[in-house]
């Protein structure tokens, strides 16, 4: 292909439209997925690879975005479901010791709970925020998450259904 440069601008123009539209769904598979384009552009723009390279990588990520997408039937999962499933799955020790059928079980009672608990303004009423708090780590607690991971946990599930309750209050 002469136009290797041309390529690479359009698969890297590509992607990152697709990640944008990811943006409203899943807050942990943008971040991941934004950070690989990243670093395979920085590798290309410090000449640490060739276009060639580069190209193959891109079109590695847009297979992988792909297979993403194609994992809430794999899992059994809602498209909700898989948002708060993979903010859950970002702690490795988390999967060791709960395993994918108790982080199923979890992700399915967190939309639910969730969904229930939301109002129209709980992003900004500190309250409704503090109450929906409290509802995540309780049903980290009586499933059994690891206790060093759950604040953190906590935070990306209360980040997920902040992008996901916008979707809920039109929807």
């Amino acid at each position: 292909m002469p136009q290797r440069n041309l390529a690479v601008e359009l698969l890297q123009k590509l992607l990152k439209g697709e990640i944008k539209s990811r943006q409203k769904r899943n807050v942990v598979q943008v971040r991941s997925f934004a950070e690989l384009l990243e670093q395979a552009l920085r590798k290309y723009q410090n000449r640490a690879i060739e276009t060639a390279k580069v190209i193959e990588e891109l079109i590695q990520l847009a297979r992988d975005m792909r297979a993403a997408a194609d994992r809430g039937e794999q899992l059994g999962l809602t498209d909700d479901e898989v948002a708060f499933y993979d903010a859950l799955e970002t702690n490795d020790s988390a999967v060791k010791v709960l395993g994918d059928d108790s982080l199923r079980a979890i992700a399915r009672e967190l939309v639910a709970t969730v969904r229930a608990n939301i109002s129209i303004d709980w992003t900004v009423r500190e309250n409704v925020r503090a109450q929906l708090r409290v509802l995540v780590k309780r049903i980290l607690r009586k499933h059994g998450y690891p206790p060093d991971k759950q604040e953190k946990a906590t935070q990306t599930v209360l980040e997920q259904a902040e992008v996901l309750s916008a979707e809920w209050a039109v929807g």
